[in-house]
């Protein structure tokens, strides 16, 4: 019997009973619940970075995008605060979407 001990997604209990399989889950503290969405963040991050393929990487984007909105929840933040956020940090220092890689910088 596998043991997994992690965050899945909400209708993962009710995928596994309509599979002929019985599982056992608790409901998490809103502190466990918060630690699980930035581990299962890390786990998400990882499968991007392994991901072989455009497609498996999307899904991986995908998760971890779906992780974003349950965490800005857990924060009382809404998805339009969040990007209001991000676009005033891309206004003033830029976004990731040109390739710039900084080497160094010097004294």
């Amino acid at each position: 019997m596998p043991v997994y001990n992690k965050l899945v997604r909400d209708l993962i209990p009710q995928v596994i009973e309509a599979g002929g399989k019985t599982c056992s889950i608790r409901m998490l503290d809103s502190s466990e619940h918060l630690k699980e969405i930035k581990v299962k963040m890390q786990e998400e991050a990882l499968e991007f970075i392994e991901a072989a393929c455009q497609k498996k990487a999307v899904e991986e984007l995908a998760d971890i995008l779906e992780l974003v909105h349950a965490a800005i929840h857990m924060y009382g933040v809404s998805y339009e605060q969040l990007e209001q956020i991000r676009t005033q940090k891309k206004k003033q220092r830029g976004g990731f979407s040109q390739g710039i890689y900084l080497i160094e910088v010097r004294e």
